[in-house]
């Protein structure tokens, strides 16, 4: 424990009752895992005041008011990607207060507000939406037969460079997939890799690696469509 750790009322009255009872600084502080300078401090500060209670006004004082940690709690909210720093520059025009990005993140976190990697996801249009929902109502009441003769098919783009993932968000614990802490990603830098899969019940494709190029229609056509998904006779192709 060190010497900044804080000692409750109990614990204090406690020591205290110790060496008034003749107890030694050192077994109190062996017992109470305590630095001899606490003991010592609590219990001069007892023999001077006959009193155990920490004084008023200990400690640092704090940089920011409770109106501006409120202040940088809903600005953060606003702009969840907003950075430290950049929440340090926004309370200092608009309050004068000049506090480092390290204050800043002590704050939020007072606040519940944490700095993790946002969750990623397609976006979909409200047209996209309405037709999944849609075809999901359709097929709902469907028997095992029925979907026996289904293949789904899936295309996945893996990014040959490397991605940090740098960009982080503030956002609460337990709050990854709210809405507003989802970044919507449609577009991928650099070179990529192209691959295709189907799957079925009891059963699934190979898995096809397009090869350089652009994958026209006429090229899925020809690589996945006639060699694979017509493999599967008598299957719906959704």
């Amino acid at each position: 424990m060190s010497n900044h750790q804080r000692l409750d009322d109990g614990m204090r009255w406690q020591i205290v009752g110790r060496l008034e009872a003749g107890q030694s600084q050192v077994q109190i502080c062996r017992e109470f895992n305590l630095t001899p300078s606490v003991v010592c401090n609590l219990w001069k500060q007892f023999q001077d005041t006959g009193s155990i209670e920490r004084k008023p006004g200990q400690g640092r004082p704090r940089a920011t008011t409770t109106t501006e940690d409120r202040y940088l709690s809903i600005i953060a909210r606003r702009n969840r990607g907003a950075t430290a720093s950049q929440l340090s520059r926004d309370l200092y025009a608009a309050t004068g207060t000049r506090v480092s990005r390290m204050t800043v993140s002590k704050i939020l976190h007072e606040t519940g507000l944490f700095a993790r990697r946002p969750a990623v996801c397609v976006p979909l249009s409200s047209t996209n939406r309405r037709v999944r929902l849609a075809w999901c109502r359709e097929h709902r009441d469907w028997s095992m037969d029925q979907w026996a003769t289904v293949l789904f098919t899936d295309e996945s783009r893996f990014s040959l460079n490397t991605d940090s993932r740098r960009t982080f968000i503030w956002r609460e614990p337990g709050t990854r997939y709210l809405p507003s802490n989802v970044r919507e990603i449609d577009h991928y830098g650099g070179g990529g890799l192209m691959v295709c899969a189907g799957i079925m019940l009891d059963g699934r494709t190979p898995l096809h690696v397009f090869e350089r190029g652009t994958v026209t229609g006429v090229r899925y056509k020809d690589e996945i469509l006639e060699p694979y998904v017509r493999l599967f006779k008598g299957c719906s192709w959704p």
